[in-house]
């Protein structure tokens, strides 16, 4: 196992584990290596310090200089920024009073706007050409500004 620190394009930095330097490689190349905090795809590895054990097998203790995290950091769990906790809680919104459909988006949201199916809140996964036709058939659809949490890392 090997964990990198990474940084997404919107400047949220986040670790994560992989099975291994090329399994981070084949699933970066894949676009699989997304954003914790808001889904974006432009990751990119950053500067880490390595955990090196000491003689006795023990690992070193951490150091103010080396270990602390940046001001306005901390676990993934607790959003720092406005913008995070706003963020989260649209996120919590949103799959609290939604159904999620997966795939199945485009096909749900176009019985609903038909009144083949019961009318009620979904989100789920469009690929961007069929979100942009649905809008321009008059389907009231948005896109969400973060991952489902069944893709996200």
């Amino acid at each position: 196992m090997i964990q990198y620190a990474l940084k997404c394009a919107a400047g949220h930095r986040f670790d994560s584990w992989f099975q291994s330097a090329s399994a981070f490689d084949k699933l970066f190349a894949s676009g699989l290596v997304t954003c914790a905090v808001c889904g974006d795809d432009r990751v990119e590895k950053t500067v880490m310090a390595p955990r090196v054990n000491n003689a006795s097998g023990a690992e070193r203790a951490p150091t103010p200089e080396t270990d602390t995290p940046p001001p306005g950091t901390g676990p993934l769990s607790a959003p720092q920024s406005p913008a995070e906790q706003a963020l989260a809680a649209l996120r919590k919104h949103v799959e609290t009073n939604s159904e999620y459909v997966g795939r199945d988006f485009v096909k749900e949201a176009l019985a609903i706007h038909e009144g083949a199916a019961p009318d009620r809140a979904i989100y789920g996964e469009a690929k961007l050409e069929e979100a942009r036709k649905l809008a321009q058939d008059g389907v009231p659809v948005a896109p969400l500004p973060f991952m489902p949490g069944r893709k996200a890392n």
